[in-house]
């Protein structure tokens, strides 16, 4: 772990950091409305198993079309932007408008992310615990990991975690994510904000 404390270190040293310092503030904006989580919500639904980059391009055009497209018009927008899995996550999305109005109000009443995170993942069809704690951290709350491949490969890399997982289900999710926490307490900063480093890492990009 002494080698990925110094090479977070050097990033958080580096330009690096001001872009991930931007892109927390423009998240952390995300939960001023409802209409701004419901985007992020389905901006979520869209990226398990796919790139961020095709869900960004897809949140972007879409408009107001993840809360008003009929679904067949949705899945046939979705199909005409190249996504894979139009059929099922427009199923999702659809599903999901049924919390629309009461996102916000909901994960405030919660007294932590991880309480936020089993809400998400107990109520919304489609959002397994990487997926629920993407949005959360797309929203500003940034004290659980989204373990993503690229996350797990860096952990195994590091010694971290031994064979790599073929799944990641409750349990080893959470038993995962508790070895990021010393990483955490090293570097003096939150599981989300960490996520943005390693991402860089694997990526060279600062998404969301």
């Amino acid at each position: 772990m002494r080698h990925l404390v110094s090479a977070v270190s050097e990033l958080r040293k580096s330009g690096v950091k001001k872009l991930v310092d931007a892109r927390m503030n423009e998240l952390t904006a995300n939960f001023s409305s409802e209409a701004k989580v419901f985007s992020e919500l389905c901006f979520c639904l869209l990226t398990a198993n796919e790139r961020a980059a095709k869900g960004m391009e897809i949140q972007e055009k879409i408009g107001n079309g993840f809360l008003k497209l009929p679904e067949g018009r949705l899945v046939a927008f979705l199909k005409s932007h190249g996504y894979r899995f139009y059929n099922v996550r427009a199923r999702y999305i659809i599903g999901a408008r049924r919390h629309y109005g009461k996102l916000r109000g909901a994960l405030s009443l919660l007294k932590n992310d991880e309480e936020r995170r089993e809400w998400l993942v107990e109520n919304v069809l489609g959002l397994g615990y990487k997926e629920a704690s993407h949005l959360l951290r797309n929203l500003g709350f940034n004290h659980v990991a989204i373990l993503d491949r690229h996350i797990i490969h860096i952990m195994h890399g590091h010694g971290m975690i031994g064979e790599l997982p073929k799944t990641l289900n409750k349990k080893t999710y959470l038993e995962n994510e508790k070895r990021l926490a010393p990483l955490c307490a090293r570097l003096g900063i939150a599981q989300g904000e960490l996520d943005f480093y390693l991402w860089y890492m694997e990526t060279g990009k600062v998404l969301k």
